[in-house]
């Protein structure tokens, strides 16, 4: 099998039907959304990059300033009026 270079993948791809092209990228959307996912897992699970930050969240919202987005939307209302 020849190795392919990115240019040739992309006049290759320029290359297909409309439909062929619109398939392909709906096709790679995917694969990059999985990638993301699996990367978010990894790093909010117990030792991921994430921890620290999904432990802040945590007590902030168990005692700290966050409130419920009702209740944020309300005040805003209530100054505007």
């Amino acid at each position: 099998m020849s190795t392919l270079t990115v240019e040739a993948i992309k006049e290759a791809i320029a290359a297909l039907p409309e439909e062929d092209q619109q398939s392909l990228a709906a096709w790679l959307s995917l694969q990059t959304m999985d990638e993301w996912d699996r990367q978010m897992q990894g790093d909010f699970s117990p030792g991921g990059k994430g921890t620290q930050f999904r432990e802040q969240v945590k007590r902030e919202m168990t005692q700290g300033p966050i409130r419920p987005l009702e209740e944020g939307f309300a005040k805003r209302r209530d100054r505007r009026s």
